[in-house]
């Protein structure tokens, strides 16, 4: 059977996928309406053979009504069989998250992967940020603990350290010179200077929120403010913070307009930046989450204007490879 346009989602186990809130579930919800074949697969489940790319995959119809996933059983596919592959695996970003990367540079060039697996080994979330220290507060990346502390002895105020690959909030410490946990919190996050950490100043305005801004190819179209929960530091969903809707500032669309055309060129079709204030703080590039709460707080619809340009793109990549 000849299937209308082919996505495989390389992406954790059904079962864990909360679909109240996953974005993931959103664009596989969309391309089952537009009839599109979709197929699912873990990390786990990758390989190579003979220098193509493969997948013990499973097709899985697709409902917004429970169940909301029935799963065909595993089969072994090459991934030339499908038009384009998603990598959404949540993060962390580690080691075996990149080894994925690498299977899926074995994707031959008439499929199409997004994000671009080389774009996202380079542009990992927090680190990405040092390519436009133009917008980010003073950071330091060490692992050494006397810089640390000399770090927050120069700093006017408070200071945030973190791993440099965590995600959703976990690990993420304020402190301050003067701090008697601060050698402390240092020497843990680093593991006694092994292990890199980020240092930054402190941004005030977290306690107003964290703005998410979704941004595809390039273009911002939807944003939500995270607002921290009383007594806490972090603007994530999942440790409390609340959603509200909010405008672009005009730091926000300077922050956009710089970050897009680089976007563009590498490849990484669905992104989403963090602002804390004036700040540039994250951009997300891995698998990127807010579809659910950005539609209900803007009305839009981001998994149909996210699939709209995956079609767009395609069409182009299909004029490419048969000139």
């Amino acid at each position: 059977m000849v299937e209308r346009c082919p996505t495989l989602f390389v992406m954790d186990p059904l079962d864990r996928i909360h679909v109240d809130g996953d974005s993931t579930y959103m664009l596989m919800l969309e391309a089952r309406r537009r009839g599109f074949a979709v197929w699912m697969c873990t990390p786990a489940d990758l390989y190579t053979v003979a220098g193509l790319a493969h997948a013990r995959a499973t097709r899985v119809e697709v409902s917004a009504e429970a169940p909301h996933f029935v799963a065909e059983p595993a089969v072994d596919i090459g991934l030339d069989h499908f038009d384009v592959v998603w990598m959404r695996k949540d993060p962390p970003f580690d080691m075996h998250y990149v080894f994925c990367t690498y299977i899926l540079d074995a994707v031959p060039p008439t499929t199409m992967v997004l994000n671009d697996p080389r774009s996202i080994r380079n542009a990992s979330e927090k680190m990405f940020t040092l390519q436009f220290p133009q917008f980010i507060t003073p950071t330091l990346i060490t692992r050494e603990v006397s810089r640390i502390l000399a770090f927050a002895a120069e700093a006017p105020g408070r200071v945030v350290l973190k791993p440099w690959d965590g995600n959703g909030g976990r690990g993420v410490l304020v402190s301050r010179a003067g701090d008697p946990n601060l050698r402390s919190m240092a020497e843990i996050l680093t593991g006694e200077g092994t292990t890199y950490v980020i240092a930054q100043h402190y941004i005030p305005e977290i306690k107003q929120g964290d703005k998410r801004i979704i941004l595809i190819d390039g273009e911002p179209v939807g944003q939500m403010l995270r607002v921290p929960q009383p007594g806490d530091h972090r603007g994530n969903m999942h440790v409390g913070a609340t959603v509200e809707a909010c405008d672009l500032s005009a730091r926000d669309l300077e922050v956009c307009a710089a970050l897009g055309p680089v976007l563009r060129k590498m490849g990484l079709l669905f992104v989403g930046i963090d602002m804390i204030g004036e700040f540039l703080t994250e951009i997300n590039v891995t698998s990127p989450t807010g579809i659910q709460e950005i539609n209900a707080l803007m009305g839009l619809s981001l998994e149909r204007t996210l699939t709209d340009a995956v079609v767009a793109r395609r069409m182009h990549l299909m004029q490419e490879t048969t000139r």
